[in-house]
């Protein structure tokens, strides 16, 4: 299992430390049941009933920083895998996947990376 970490993604000190601004979202599984007389139940089903969303950013990285969190998440891609990751604040390690990232090339040598951890829940 790889763990979203300097050490283990390849990039220089702190290079994985996401830009302030970060946003956590949560929507949990809730299922809804509407009566014909306006009435609803609400209830939920199964033990993780709220994964969280990070809406992520890391900006003004170098070309080689940018090229070593590009790969690590290519890589998870390929093999449909999660990793580690201890969201800002926290001091546990959850599950993730990036289902989707930008890279967005500013001008030489300064790179800006979006991307969303969706949390999983995995054995």
């Amino acid at each position: 299992m790889a763990t979203f970490d300097d050490a283990t993604v390849g990039t220089s000190s702190g290079g994985t430390t996401p830009d302030f601004g970060a946003v956590r979202r949560s929507a949990p599984a809730v299922r809804k049941v509407k009566f014909g007389d306006g009435y609803e139940a609400r209830f939920t089903m199964g033990l993780n009933q709220d994964p969280k969303v990070w809406d992520l950013k890391w900006t003004a990285k170098d070309s080689t920083d940018a090229d070593a969190i590009e790969a690590f998440f290519d890589a998870r891609a390929a093999d449909n895998a999660s990793f580690d990751w201890s969201p800002i604040g926290d001091t546990n390690t959850y599950k993730w996947v990036v289902d989707q990232y930008s890279r967005n090339h500013r001008y030489a040598e300064v790179n800006e990376i979006t991307a969303s951890f969706r949390e999983v829940f995995e054995p």
